[in-house]
């Protein structure tokens, strides 16, 4: 990657940072905590009618920079919260300018797999400088300046010099709207918390096994006959596009999920033939199975409807799932019986699935997209080499699979400790946050294959009503996991004050977060 000169400045400033000591004191707010950096303890006033935004001279992007421009309004009105325009008059105050320089104007398009969250934040009297190699790590700057920002009766800033990237380069939440069909709304209030939190890929596991609430333009019926309800309780392509265009003004990724052969009972409603009749002895018991995988018929609709989704959503990976496949009506029916013996499979039915799923990550490959599968996936396979990257999810010891896929030299995902869903206390956040997701044997090069971990809240128990409280500020546990430095970050006692205060921001900016133990905050929740 091309570095201008101001980067090679930031290792000048990681040298100057690492023999600062560090005082978290001063941060009380920032989460997740940066990488290095070092405040003053003095305060001065913040005037919003003197509070700027602008773009450097020498940055590639300038005034027009949909991505930034947006921000900027956004920032704004979260740096100053209770202002209304022509109420405070402080003219006695200095003014203030946040000058945002960045390398590669890339204010068009999506954030993806490799793109640069880095960023330099330097604040002194009257002006604050970011630098960045690309927008999205403009986002994360700003969000890290409008946090620093100490908001009591007025708004007060420190002085400060910080440099800041993230440890891992996917930080997903995952949300199901199949079980519980989820308002666009609630969602576009998700990717708000998210990036408040640094998270930077919306895993949308949209349909499954109860509805099938996303609208099809290739294939209207899965919708109009397997969602809960056909008008109210879909998603579609203007919403779909809409969630997608948020999701980019906020710098995150959002990569949909079409699990398969399990997990499919909604599709077969919408479109007849695809899944595998289940048998009664010698007759069809009426009831239905996964995906029948014997049927040219199964792969000309798969890849019809992958080239629709390929088009819809413009990240280059996909989510093909493939976890939890029952066999017993695979083995039940005399047809895919047949068809395993023909392909010489004899009764071995994880080499049906992995038949099945090579043929559905061709069809991806074809189309320029990197699947992701389940761990089942990896587990079954034995022709590994087809595989990109595998989300290890089962409990247990979950190291010992990730260390497994490394090994192989596919990428990992790691979701296993971080599924909220699961029984226990709800208010444990700090289950999630100690978690260490390198901590498996291994060489460098196979840890470097660890690309990151998502939260997931899968929806049985989960809809609009109570999908805030349930995901902040746990999730927030599993962000600083996933952004900051481990070694900074390994002591509960210490993250809880900061973690407290950033509750409290959630709180102010709207966010339905759940308390982390006695207390209160100066701005409660306004919703109730």
């Amino acid at each position: 990657m091309v570095r201008s000169g101001r980067y090679t400045r930031l290792n000048v400033y990681l040298l100057i940072l690492s023999v600062l000591q560090l005082n978290l004191h001063t941060v009380e707010g920032v989460w997740p905590l940066p990488q290095a950096f070092t405040s003053s303890t003095e305060r001065y006033p913040l005037n919003p009618q003197a509070f700027y935004f602008g773009y450097g001279r020498q940055s590639a992007a300038q005034q027009g920079c949909s991505v930034l421009d947006s921000a900027f309004r956004r920032y704004f009105s979260l740096i100053f919260p209770d202002y209304t325009d022509g109420r405070l008059h402080f003219s006695q105050y200095k003014p203030f300018t946040v000058e945002v320089s960045i390398d590669h104007d890339d204010c068009e398009g999506y954030p993806n797999e490799d793109s640069s969250e880095r960023y330099n934040l330097s604040v002194s009297a009257g002006q604050a400088s970011l630098k960045a190699e690309t927008v999205w790590g403009a986002l994360r700057g700003l969000e890290t300046f409008s946090q620093l920002v100490y908001q009591n009766d007025f708004a007060y800033y420190r002085t400060l010099l910080m440099l800041n990237f993230p440890r891992f380069q996917f930080r997903g939440i995952l949300l199901d709207t199949s079980r519980h069909y989820l308002p666009v709304q609630a969602i576009l209030k998700t990717l708000d918390a998210m990036a408040y939190s640094k998270f930077n890929v919306f895993h949308w596991h949209i349909v499954d096994d109860p509805s099938f609430p996303y609208q099809s333009s290739s294939f209207p019926d899965l919708s109009s006959k397997g969602a809960f309800h056909p008008m109210t309780h879909i998603y579609t392509q203007s919403d779909v596009r809409r969630v997608i265009s948020h999701a980019r003004l906020w710098g995150i990724r959002v990569l949909p999920e079409f699990d398969s052969p399990g997990h499919t009972t909604s599709w077969g409603k919408g479109q007849p033939g695809l899944l595998t009749p289940c048998y009664n002895g010698g007759t069809p018991s009426g009831t239905f199975g996964p995906v029948n995988p014997a049927l040219p018929s199964t792969y000309q609709f798969m890849a019809r409807l992958f080239k629709e989704v390929s088009s819809v959503f413009p990240d280059s990976y996909i989510h093909l799932g493939g976890d939890e496949v029952d066999f017993s009506c695979w083995k039940s029916n005399p047809d895919v019986r047949a068809f395993m013996q023909k392909m010489g499979f004899g009764s071995d039915f994880t080499k049906l699935e992995a038949f099945y799923m090579e043929n559905i990550v061709n069809i991806t490959s074809a189309l320029n997209k990197t699947s992701i599968v389940w761990q089942d996936v990896f587990d079954y396979h034995e022709r590994r080499s087809s595989l990109s990257v595998v989300e290890v999810w089962r409990e247990g010891c979950y190291l010992c699979e990730v260390r497994r896929v490394a090994k192989a030299g596919l990428r990992v995902i790691l979701a296993s400790p971080w599924y909220l869903d699961l029984p226990g206390p709800t208010h444990n956040w700090a289950r999630y946050y100690t978690v260490w997701p390198l901590a498996f044997k291994g060489t460098e090069e196979q840890k470097k294959l660890v690309i990151g971990g998502e939260v997931c809240m899968w929806g049985e128990y989960v809809d609009a009503t109570n999908l805030s409280p349930r995901l902040w500020p746990r999730a927030s546990a599993a962000a600083e996991r996933l952004w900051s430095d481990e070694k900074q970050t390994s002591n509960v006692d210490k993250a809880f004050p900061r973690l407290q205060d950033f509750r409290c921001k959630l709180l102010r900016r709207g966010i339905q977060a759940e308390p982390l133990y006695v207390g209160h905050c100066k701005h409660e929740y306004q919703g109730v």
